[in-house]
């Protein structure tokens, strides 16, 4: 049996262990969902999937604490979870595990599943690791991020602080106290270091080897070298993979995409609503048809002629139909524009999404702006400039060319399955 563990605090994460929850069932695998719970374990409920909650229920207020706190966003001198809520989780996986005869767990960011898996004894599976991951990094591949994290990174060149970053990446023990701290009282080896905090035995590398660089015998002959990675880890790439909600495309949204003028679609999951404001405000400004994904943003306020707000959209059917994204640069919402042929203008919050941005950069589709340096009138010069120019478009239907040869959940279910065999075998 294999065991899903979706975070359900991320839209994103949900989505992507639905998806391949639904190609491992495909695959005839036998497989299960577990969760901590969250506000979106609906969208669990919504696509007719069981699941345990395991743990402590995570409700919607502690879910946005979690968002708060993490990886990039939060102090790096926490670990997100407080200590008893920590050992509440990691026991109450590993016995999960033990009771249902688990043989594998699969996650995108349930992280206390990083101590349970190994407190159990079987595999730990993750999709979640995005760009930060060494073999990236190892090849100076990583961007300097485009908030500063320390005042002096505003002072030296960017190539100086990329590779700095880069180089150093591998030694860092942010966010790790807290899970030092329960591995020793449970008898277990302390965290090798921050990326590994993100990595399982077995990465499933979300991408393609077009968009990061590193072909896929390179990716798949990396082997850790020190002691800053668990043994065990190894990568795959696997391909894209993003959210396909099975729901369907709103009236009002329907009536907003056949208009004539060019259309924005605007998607920022994870920040406050008044970012999002001055968003639409500036990309209507720029004389486009805008459709707002609201989702946990109450924005109706925003609706107007050429502005029409949704709550959750399934943006895989919008995507084709529009001629410009704009969203916060996570992978699910970079990929399904991508995909769609759509250019993208990015505002990330942290490195995962700065990276995300960065590499699609690299190859025309998209632009990135910094979220400290933003302003209305940038925004609607940049919207004018990338409706304008067909290079955008061209580049991001290359991207969407290399996505169209993998089908990314069909992809991770046979690599999570031909890894177990292999163990079995072994």
């Amino acid at each position: 049996m294999i065991c899903l563990m979706p975070m359900c605090a991320y839209l994103s994460e949900t989505s992507r262990m639905i998806q391949i929850y639904k190609a491992l069932k495909a695959q005839g695998a036998r497989v299960c969902m577990a969760t901590h719970g969250g506000v979106h374990e609906a969208l669990l409920r919504n696509e007719g999937i069981d699941f345990d909650i395991v743990g402590p229920r995570m409700d919607e207020a502690r879910g946005h604490r979690f968002v708060g706190d993490n990886v990039g966003v939060g102090s790096p001198d926490q670990s997100m979870y407080g200590p008893d809520e920590m050992r509440a989780y990691v026991l109450a996986e590993a016995d999960y595990f033990n009771r249902k005869g688990i043989s594998a767990a699969v996650t995108g960011f349930t992280l206390t599943a990083l101590l349970s898996t190994r407190l159990a004894g079987i595999p730990l599976i993750t999709e979640h690791a995005g760009a930060f991951i060494p073999p990236l990094f190892e090849r100076n591949l990583l961007p300097a991020p485009s908030t500063a994290p320390v005042p002096l990174f505003n002072y030296l060149p960017k190539t100086l602080v990329r590779r700095l970053l880069n180089k150093t990446v591998a030694g860092r023990k942010f966010y790790l106290s807290g899970y030092h701290a329960l591995a020793a009282e449970l008898g277990m080896a302390p965290i090798p270091s921050f990326p590994a905090l993100l990595l399982g035995d077995l990465v499933l590398v979300t991408e393609a080897p077009e968009v990061y660089g590193v072909s896929e015998q390179d990716m798949s002959s990396w082997r850790p070298r020190g002691d800053a990675y668990w043994p065990t880890t190894r990568f795959e790439y696997t391909g894209p993979l993003f959210a396909e909600f099975d729901l369907p495309v709103p009236p009002e949204i329907e009536q907003a995409l056949q208009r004539s003028r060019p259309t924005i679609y605007v998607a920022l999951t994870s920040t406050s609503a008044e970012l999002v404001r001055r968003v639409v405000r500036a990309a209507v400004a720029s004389d486009a048809n805008v459709i707002v994904a609201g989702t946990v943003h109450d924005v109706r306020d925003l609706a107007a002629a050429n502005v029409t707000v949704g709550d959750v959209l399934p943006s895989h059917k919008i995507m084709p139909r529009v001629d410009l994204a704009i969203t916060m640069g996570g992978q699910g919402s970079v990929q399904c524009a991508m995909a769609a042929g759509v250019p993208l203008i990015g505002i990330p919050l942290h490195r995962e999404q700065d990276s995300n941005v960065h590499f699609l950069e690299k190859r025309g589709a998209a632009k990135l702006l910094p979220l400290g340096g933003i302003n209305s009138d940038g925004i609607q010069r940049l919207c004018k400039e990338m409706l304008s120019r067909p290079s955008y478009r061209t580049a991001a239907q290359s991207i969407q060319a290399a996505y169209a040869k993998r089908n990314g959940p069909e992809l991770c279910a046979s690599a999570i399955r031909r890894y177990l065999s292999a163990r079995q075998v072994a």
